[in-house]
């Protein structure tokens, strides 16, 4: 990590040819190993952070403007801090750096002129999100020491996501990018925003498998699975006017749906008590079971919650197939991105040299693998 930071500054007065030293900030991205489109229901989630994180250098300017280059994809941005709450979405990475100053500025908080120069190890599109590292490492840039509490930023990084990208997306990626320990997961509960610290079995080794493809339909699908979730809540609650989310709901309420809001409603419920198994089953590190609810997920997704692809189902098919494999399943939105899979130590070799040339004689192409190492979430660098 401080090699990193290191590079990180070297890169960084080249590139705006300065003597300055830079602060260093990380943010991780994540995998979630159960709990699917469920945060934005509030419901329960279950990620881990990865070690692969986000990087943002900062120094300050005496000019007034904000300067951004992402190295990751060779371009820079730059606004005047002055016309912050005049800023507009321009389509691109820049949103989420312009969204998070834009809802900094809202709650408050002074934003400064600066330098700020970007690295993300976490892969764009690949369902580890990517978007929430570059969020809360920006954030943190941009407060450059000042506090500020953790849920309150995890909020903010989030309202920059749905309120100026565009994206109605829950809490979890930020959440866990901040909370995030080393060797454990975490249990969120997406309403009261509180989790459980979760211990892995040791003997457990999670492996991401990239896809290496991310479908168009995936951003208009996520709205439309939004929208069909508040439709079943509707229903329910011209019945049951309690029930505020589909967190409340049970499968007796499903009684009163149909079609394609019952498939949707269908697999949130079954979700959320599939967390709850999977918790229990990783206090008694039973794998079979743990690796059971995992494939029980990817199903529900593929079939009721209907986010996944032919390249994911492949991966989940291919991986069960294999002994020593306890369960696989696709993590993050979905119609492309990463599948999460549960294995034995002794098999990982095997599990990648399989899965690569079986996907490679399919698709025509190499998948990518990522160790599920669980990190810290984000901070300073130091160096």
């Amino acid at each position: 990590m401080a090699g990193t930071a290191r590079r990180l500054i070297e890169a960084f007065q080249r590139k705006f040819q300065t003597e300055l030293v830079p602060r260093v900030y990380r943010a991780p991205g994540r995998v979630n190993l159960i709990g699917e489109h469920t945060d934005y229901n509030l419901g329960f989630v279950l990620p881990v952070a990865l070690e692969l994180a986000c990087y943002v250098a900062v120094a300050p300017r005496d000019d007034g403007w904000i300067r951004v280059y992402s190295a990751n994809m060779d371009q820079e941005r730059s606004w005047p801090v002055e016309a912050l709450e005049e800023l507009q979405r321009s389509g691109d990475w820049s949103d989420y750096v312009a969204g998070v100053a834009v809802q900094l500025h809202k709650a408050g908080v002074a934003i400064h002129a600066c330098d700020l120069y970007i690295d993300s190890e976490v892969p764009t599109g690949s369902g580890l999100s990517s978007s929430a590292a570059l969020e809360v490492s920006t954030a943190l840039a941009f407060l450059d020491g000042r506090p500020m509490d953790p849920l309150e930023l995890a909020r903010i990084c989030r309202a920059a996501e749905v309120e100026f990208v565009g994206m109605p997306c829950g809490i979890m990626d930020q959440y866990i990018s901040i909370f995030g320990r080393r060797n454990a997961a975490l249990k969120i509960d997406c309403r009261s925003l509180k989790f459980d610290v979760v211990r892995l079995p040791e003997r457990a080794q999670f492996v991401a498998v990239n896809t290496m493809v991310k479908h168009e339909l995936g951003s208009s699908a996520y709205r439309d699975r939004v929208r069909e979730c508040q439709e079943a809540v509707t229903r329910i609650q011209s019945r049951y006017p309690s029930v505020q989310s589909l967190r409340d709901a049970t499968l007796e309420h499903l009684g009163l749906l149909d079609g394609v809001v019952l498939k949707r409603a269908r697999h949130v419920i079954t979700e959320n008590e599939r967390v709850e198994r999977f918790v229990t089953a990783a206090a008694r590190a039973d794998l079979v079971e743990m690796g059971r609810l995992f494939v029980d997920s990817h199903r529900s997704l593929q079939y009721d919650y209907e986010v996944s692809c032919e390249e994911l189902d492949f991966l989940v098919d291919t991986a069960i197939a294999i002994p020593g494999v306890y369960g696989a399943r696709m993590t993050g939105g979905g119609f492309g991105g990463c599948t999460v899979n549960l294995m034995a130590p002794s098999v990982a070799e095997r599990f990648r040299q399989e899965i690569a040339a079986k996907y490679r004689e399919r698709f025509g192409f190499e998948p990518a693998f990522y160790p599920v190492v669980p990190s810290d979430g984000a901070g300073p660098v130091v160096v």
